[in-house]
């Protein structure tokens, strides 16, 4: 059977494939402009967006609104200032939070800023009141360090050096924690710890000295000197500052080896059952109190 017969002839199929062609010219015309059209409310959004970040901008960094956080932040109770990187170096969420917060526009003044750390520093406040705070109650600081380290560590080499002060780290930090107590930060061959009690220092701080009698690199023995002082240091951030800091590192630095000498502060809060007290001697060191009194404490 011939095409005509089955009803097709070219003329007919010339008149369908136009059709066709012009079908999809339509639906790509429509898909042309349906693009064209996402194109500009893209555009239009962006611009809006845009505006936005700069009026919020704008009215972010307005001296006004900047200066009444402030004033709303000297009226809270806590650090005014806190959000700096002195107060914000502990791993607490707060202090975690705070750095967060304080990188925000650090090129500018920032309300909003201001107004997240206002929050985050009556947070701090709280929680310094419930227990967790800093100087209004009594803190037992330790500092230890080894005698003739530096010298012998030249000699030695930094391998046999690294060797030790890991031993040393193991010894000493081990006494600090099983008697409660809390590491403030590590000062090369040495440590700052806290304790609630001055009893729990001094036990710690002779077990130290007892667990370091076993501690032996390339023939060389630690010989660690530890001094405790009683005080209410001020709490920023992960750290303690303040006068009574001061005096428990003066108080460290008048102690011979193997020494732990103990404040007069402290020694008042001491049981002396079972251990000897040497002779009571004054403090003479810049920055610390005229009548302070110190006496080293052993074993019996």
């Amino acid at each position: 059977m011939s095409p005509e017969e089955n009803g097709f002839s070219p003329a007919t199929e010339g008149r369908e494939g136009a059709a066709a062609d012009g079908n999809e010219g339509a639906a790509a015309n429509v898909r042309d402009e349906a693009a064209a059209a996402d194109r500009e409310q893209a555009a239009i959004a962006a611009v809006n967006r845009a505006r936005v970040r700069e009026a919020f901008a704008t009215l972010d960094s307005r001296p006004n609104l900047i200066e009444a956080a402030r004033r709303l932040r000297r009226r809270l109770p806590g650090d005014e200032q806190f959000g700096d990187p002195l107060s914000t170096s502990g791993v607490a969420p707060v202090q975690v939070i705070a750095r967060g917060v304080s990188a925000l526009q650090p090129a500018r003044e920032s309300f909003v800023k201001e107004l997240g750390l206002a929050g985050l520093q009556l947070w701090q406040s709280l929680s310094e009141s419930a227990g967790r705070g800093r100087g209004d109650r009594d803190i037992a600081i330790l500092f230890t360090d080894l005698v003739g380290f530096s010298s012998w560590a030249l000699k030695a080499g930094d391998a046999a050096a690294l060797e030790l002060l890991r031993a040393v780290g193991f010894a000493v930090e081990n006494a600090i924690e099983s008697h409660e107590g809390r590491i403030v930060k590590r000062l090369g061959d040495g440590v700052m710890a806290t304790f609630l009690t001055a009893q729990a220092a001094l036990e710690a701080a002779l077990d130290a000295q007892e667990a370091l009698s076993a501690v032996e690199v390339d023939g060389y023995r630690p010989r660690m000197r530890a001094g405790i002082h009683l005080g209410r240091p001020r709490k920023l951030g992960g750290d303690y500052l303040g006068v009574d800091v001061n005096i428990a590192a003066r108080v460290v630095e008048s102690a011979k080896p193997e020494q732990v000498v103990v404040s007069d502060a402290a020694m008042a809060r001491l049981d002396l059952d079972g251990v000897r007290k040497g002779r009571r001697r004054r403090l003479r060191a810049d920055g610390t109190p005229s009548d302070l009194r110190v006496a080293p404490i052993s074993r019996s």
